[in-house]
């Protein structure tokens, strides 16, 4: 357990208190923080999951998995660090089907020779998982496409194609939880962690103090991202991409590889995939949308070309992965290879090569 990173809390609150200029040691604390509470955040949503089902757990799993994510893209919407949120958002996406879902089929491949899924389930996943791709790089054609007055169109088209994802993540939902919930279901013996369940309100406050406790050390590490990045010579898109996102997804790690050594693929695979779905088709066009009323100018979808290039060819492998219905170790390695080829681009990657949004 990593319940002794929760010390990195106070110490990040007192850092911020007593040496606000101190950003890097505010941003190293801070994200050591978030990791321990996105750990309670994904073992309280574990709980609420076994009444509920895989299907429905793995959703409020990716859910409140992903309110790390959320609440760091809020607060640097809020200061107008866009490249910051779209990196943040790419990181997620590539993080959950490369790193967590790799790390899971790697530790579950280790223990059972072959593991086995609903085919058809993953099927359409996968489909959705190419939806996500299509709407980042429908955006940044345009972009590029268009020239100069592209600049004046694609906040508008932003927060079209952002109605569009919503009402396709509206569908996998009621596809998934009642038209064909039977494709989700997994298996319906369920284990409580540490032998015993949660009571329910023991489960929903330890979800409200997490979320609390999370949104404030956010906020901290977003106004340290910046000079921490100075510092440590790296751009804000690896920050963003690789940094962040791996913080963020840290309850999306410990349940999914959990899950998987259980040999709860379906679960395993509906937390890790799901999460990137849930990224790509609602989180996104919510920021979009929330921009409008927050933050210095509206957000558009326009991701750069290195963005655009990780997330497809994060979807590909995973569709091809996720096609036959099983998997074994070996298939987690290639995931873990694609994740670790594209960081050393995110990190090799001039800052020049940033758009300015």
């Amino acid at each position: 357990m990593l319940n002794w990173l929760l010390i990195f809390v106070p110490v990040t609150a007192a850092l911020e208190f007593l040496m606000p200029q101190s950003h890097t040691l505010i941003f190293i604390c801070s994200c050591m923080a978030i990791v321990p509470l996105a750990g309670w955040l994904g073992r309280a949503t574990e709980q609420v999951a076994h009444r509920t089902g895989e299907g429905i757990g793995g959703l409020l799993n990716a859910t409140f998995g992903n309110a790390a994510e959320l609440i760091i893209a809020l607060s640097a919407l809020h200061k107008g660090l866009y490249s910051v949120v779209k990196a943040s958002l790419t990181g997620s996406i590539i993080g959950n089907i490369l790193l967590v879902l790799g790390a899971s089929v790697l530790a579950g491949g280790l223990k059972y020779k072959q593991q086995r899924f609903n085919v058809t389930a993953a099927r359409a996943q996968a489909t959705l998982l190419t939806l996500s791709a299509i709407s980042m790089i429908v955006p940044a054609a345009f972009h590029f496409l268009a020239g100069p007055a592209a600049a004046m169109r694609e906040a508008d088209l932003s927060l079209e194609i952002s109605i569009v994802l919503l009402v396709a993540y509206g569908m996998h939902l009621l596809f998934s939880l009642h038209t064909h919930k039977q494709l989700f279901a997994g298996d319906s013996t369920n284990e409580a962690e540490g032998g015993h369940a949660w009571s329910m309100k023991r489960s929903l406050l330890t979800l409200a103090g997490a979320t609390a406790l999370i949104a404030w050390m956010s906020e901290i590490l977003v106004g340290s991202v910046e000079p921490a990045a100075e510092a440590f010579g790296m751009t804000r898109v690896f920050i963003g991409v690789i940094v962040v996102a791996i913080v963020g997804n840290a309850a999306e790690h410990s349940t999914a590889i959990l899950m998987a050594m259980k040999n709860k693929m379906e679960l395993s695979l509906g937390i890790a995939i799901g999460s990137s779905l849930q990224i790509a088709l609602f989180v996104a066009p919510v920021l979009v949308i929330l921009s409008h009323f927050i933050g210095p100018r509206a957000m558009d979808l326009v991701f750069t070309p290195a963005e655009v290039l990780a997330v497809f060819v994060a979807v590909l492998i995973t569709g091809q992965i996720a096609n036959d219905g099983e998997s074994n170790w070996l298939e987690g390695v290639q995931l873990l290879a694609v994740y670790l080829i594209l960081a050393m681009v995110f990190f090799f990657l001039p800052e020049a090569a940033e758009p300015g949004h």
